[in-house]
């Protein structure tokens, strides 16, 4: 589980295919301070985990799904990226809840200065524009963000300065593709909702159609 606050900007060293799979060797400095084997590190958003570290770089495997679902098989050496350590518990959650587990790749199609702030329109799959609310939470690349608008196809976020600074995002540009995640609670909300249905409409078959369930339902 991470937050979203992004700790520091890595850079790849090397991406190594396999026939189905990749290794990332990616150098960073501040996630190594208490690095362990097996940790969990977001890379874009992403959460992998820690195969092999020492003083300044670490690696992680990348599986066949995760390079077709995320922009990770995009990546070439010197290519930075988004870090950030997994939540530890009694930490203070200044983002929001991201899971690491990406649900769409978006689009930047625009990129516009207001006064000191960056606005940046992304057009996102429909498996993450069910999630976006205005004024609601979402992880591009890692980073969370409050929706400042959307439409049918396409949402608006804004990056304050220190933001672009210390992001990738603040480097992007119009074409690029983001790691998209959307909001936790809203998933879950839209699950328990989904359940919900589904057992009323159970409810109401083993009941057949009566008298009862026609008033309930505002036929009679």
């Amino acid at each position: 589980m991470f937050t979203g606050l992004v700790e520091e900007k890595g850079q790849i060293i090397s991406l190594r295919r396999g026939a189905d799979s990749a290794r990332l060797k990616i150098s960073a400095q501040r996630i190594m301070e208490d690095m362990e084997i097996g940790d969990s590190i977001a890379v874009n958003g992403v959460c992998l985990t820690v195969t092999t570290f020492d003083r300044g770089a670490f690696t992680a495997d990348v599986m066949a799904e995760t390079l077709a679902k995320t922009n990770l098989g995009e990546l070439q050496p010197g290519d930075r990226v988004n870090l950030e350590r997994a939540l530890r518990l009694g930490d203070r959650l200044g983002g929001h809840l991201v899971s690491g587990h990406i649900d769409g790749v978006g689009t930047i199609v625009k990129r516009e200065k207001h006064d000191i702030a960056t606005l940046i329109t992304i057009a996102a799959p429909d498996e993450v524009m069910r999630y976006i609310i205005k004024k609601g939470s979402v992880a591009i690349d890692g980073t969370s963000l409050t929706v400042v608008d959307f439409d049918e196809g396409t949402f608006q976020v804004s990056l304050i300065p220190h933001t672009a600074h210390a992001t990738v995002l603040g480097e992007k540009k119009p074409g690029d593709r983001v790691n998209l995640e959307g909001d936790l609670i809203g998933k879950y909300v839209e699950r328990w909702m989904g359940a919900r249905d589904r057992k009323e409409v159970k409810k109401a078959r083993s009941r057949g159609v009566t008298v009862e369930l026609l008033a309930e339902n505002g036929f009679i």
